[in-house]
């Protein structure tokens, strides 16, 4: 069993039940969710353990989000209570060709108000093995920035493996921000997570003529991007899901991975995603999968396809966690598709 520490801000999930709209809801569905609390069940459920590191208020509804971690196995003790309130984010879920809709409700959370008075990075750090965060936490404030980067010094100074999810969020900041803040970040990280719109908006690394609408995936872009990166970054993997959008309810899905010891390529069997029940937190099961790959000793290939075949699997799932057993995964990631009722 290894130790995965990731750090991020958990929040409440306000979602409309039966894929209504907003304007129609009269109530709504209850979920926690965010990020890097997201890998951090995933990382759990597969047998690894698992620690959330975050800021909660210190009231009722804090206690509920610690609560939903604690119930999937992940270790809270280096949660901390202060700041103002828990943040809040609302789901309209599409279908077909309606998209869905995200609204936040998260400033002045906790996690935006905290410092690195508030933890002891190296109790948290010192038998760990892996350390998980997104672009997600040093977007929702400057103080947060400054956080993560406190998090990582500590991580890397306990020698521990640093995996991203570039994860960018217009709704959070520029692009230009974007690159300023995570590009500083880079030299702390191991292992690099993200899709081809976070590789452009938050890197500056474009992945050729690839147009994920129109399903035309350029493979060979995605290889030279990683190639750059890892040549101006000093990454030991590179690595992006590859969706396409078909509709909001049918989505092809693969990924690559780049190793930039040996220069190998390589990219994993597709899956049709049709229907899906919930793609949030797709890229997040993505990330908790490949890194469980590699936690339990998988070569860069077969940890690639664990991540992939989890994410699939989650995209048949409401919330934010991804609940499959590692049995599922394996199973899946073995060639069994079919969906047949297990008696």
């Amino acid at each position: 069993m290894k130790k995965i520490v990731t750090m991020g801000e958990i929040m409440l999930r306000l979602s409309t039940p039966n894929n209504e709209k907003f304007i129609q809801a009269d109530e709504f569905d209850i979920n926690y969710g965010g990020g890097e609390a997201n890998v951090a069940v995933s990382c759990a459920n597969y047998g690894h353990k698992a620690e959330f590191v975050t800021a909660v208020p210190d009231n009722e509804i804090g206690e509920c989000a610690v609560a939903a971690l604690k119930k999937y196995g992940v270790e809270t003790c280096h949660v901390a209570k202060c700041g103002e309130r828990l943040g809040i984010y609302y789901l309209e879920t599409g279908a077909s060709i309606r998209p869905s809709k995200v609204v936040y409700d998260r400033a002045h959370s906790s996690i935006t108000t905290a410092t690195a008075k508030d933890f002891d990075f190296d109790a948290i750090f010192k038998d760990a093995d892996w350390f998980h965060f997104t672009g997600i936490t040093p977007a929702v404030s400057d103080s947060a920035a400054v956080l993560t980067e406190e998090a990582l010094k500590a991580a890397k100074k306990h020698g521990v493996t640093v995996s991203v999810d570039l994860n960018f969020r217009k709704k959070l900041w520029s692009s230009e921000k974007a690159k300023k803040v995570m590009t500083n970040l880079m030299k702390y990280v191991d292992v690099c997570i993200g899709n081809e719109e976070d590789a452009d908006l938050v890197l500056g690394y474009k992945p050729g003529k690839t147009d994920v609408t129109s399903g035309d995936l350029e493979l060979e872009g995605y290889k030279d991007i990683f190639r750059r990166m890892v040549k101006d970054l000093g990454f030991k993997y590179c690595i992006s899901s590859l969706r396409v959008s078909r509709s909001a309810s049918d989505n092809g899905w693969s990924a690559c991975i780049y190793d930039g010891k040996t220069g190998e390529f390589y990219h994993s069997k597709t899956y049709n995603l049709h229907p899906i029940v919930d793609r949030v937190g797709g890229g997040d099961s993505f990330a908790g999968g490949v890194i469980t790959g590699f936690l339990d000793g998988k070569d860069f290939k077969q940890a690639l396809e664990f991540g992939v075949a989890a994410s699939a699997l989650k995209h048949t799932i409401p919330g934010d966690f991804n609940l499959v057993t590692r049995k599922e995964v394996e199973a899946l990631a073995g060639g069994d598709g079919s969906g047949r009722v297990q008696r």
